[in-house]
């Protein structure tokens, strides 16, 4: 699968079309699934005291060619991940009532005019998927770079379709001509603390 051809969610949904809570979707989803053969090592990160998650622990993913920051709070995923990610960290929410994600992977390459359209046809894809019942709106549609590279940043105000509202937003990287490497961020229900830490991880990206 690529992700000029197909979205990041698995190529199989799974039968039920309602979603409990956001954790036990994702936990089911995402770990019990093939190994996208990401390598993935922690390290701490000694930079900057400005940036807000400046000295978290970092996952390295080398099959995505990204590392990202991991919050207090956060675990990376258990078990093998579907072949559209490479590597997750996640965080349920007090009480286990949903909880929040964010998973890296990489596709093929599109044309830098492209990418903005393109990054926002794979967010709605991803909402779709997270919440088949459900709606989403585009709050937020920007370009950006990490580490000088084009990026862009698409960010979705998702309903449930259970009177739920969820937080989803993912940004996708040129890294070359030939590929993109892209997090996804998943947030069900979307508290205001839960989306900004959600979103801190997505702008701690950097290429390696």
């Amino acid at each position: 699968m690529t992700m000029t051809s197909a979205p990041p969610p698995p190529p199989h949904p799974p039968v039920t079309r309602r979603r409990p809570a956001l954790l036990t979707t994702l936990v089911v989803t995402l770990v019990l699934a093939l190994a996208g053969g990401g390598f993935v090592v922690w390290r701490t990160l000694n930079g900057g005291d400005d940036e807000p998650l400046a000295g978290r622990p970092r996952v390295e993913d080398r099959a995505a060619g990204l590392s990202y920051a991991v919050p207090e709070g956060w675990q990376r995923g258990d078990g093998d991940l579907i072949n559209s990610f490479t590597s997750s960290v996640t965080r349920e929410h007090p009480g286990g009532q949903g909880g929040s994600i964010v998973a890296a992977g990489r596709g093929d390459g599109v044309p830098r005019a492209q990418l903005g359209a393109a990054t926002e046809r794979w967010a709605r894809s991803n909402a779709v998927f997270f919440h088949p019942d459900g709606r989403s709106t585009v709050t937020e549609s920007e370009a950006t770079t990490v580490d000088g590279r084009l990026a862009h940043t698409v960010t979705l105000k998702v309903t449930d379709g259970e009177n739920g509202t969820g937080h989803l937003r993912m940004t996708v990287v040129a890294v070359d001509d030939d590929r993109v490497a892209f997090l996804l961020a998943v947030v069900q229900p979307a508290t205001g603390a839960e989306k900004r830490t959600a979103d801190l991880v997505l702008s701690s990206a950097a290429l390696l």
